[in-house]
């Protein structure tokens, strides 16, 4: 169906397609978002997270995706969708794909310890520090 026929019938657009990963990934919750720019920018931001950017800020995800930072900024502070479910969603889905898998649990606890932070030390390094 083309663009003028879903305009007169009132039907809503389809979203942009991005890398197929991600909307396969991201189909799961299409259904969370009423409005479909907000799935698109839904999108955008899983695309920015594994893009290969070193600073994941909204600002450089809005210039790898083509679309600005401000709606970036407006999707994730005041759009109409739920947390609750989108995490929902989210666990359900990553109970389906290891339901019938069984896991094993290791708890290493082999590692070194933090060291404790002694405040007299942390001075008498400031002091020693050179100037």
């Amino acid at each position: 169906m083309d663009v003028a026929q879903q305009i007169r019938k009132h039907l809503p657009r389809n979203p942009m397609d991005t890398v197929p990963v991600i909307d396969d990934y991201c189909s799961a919750y299409s259904t969370l978002f009423f409005d479909v720019r907000n799935y698109e920018y839904f999108k955008y931001l899983h695309l920015g997270l594994i893009s290969d950017i070193k600073r994941k800020s909204l600002p450089e995800i809005s210039r790898i995706v083509n679309v600005s930072s401000q709606s970036l900024h407006h999707f994730l502070t005041c759009a109409d969708w739920n947390l609750w479910e989108l995490e929902k969603t989210r666990l359900h889905s990553i109970l389906n794909v290891f339901i019938n898998i069984p896991i094993t649990i290791i708890i290493d606890e082999t590692g070194d310890r933090k060291k404790r932070c002694d405040p007299a030390s942390a001075k008498d390094a400031r002091e020693r520090a050179p100037r």
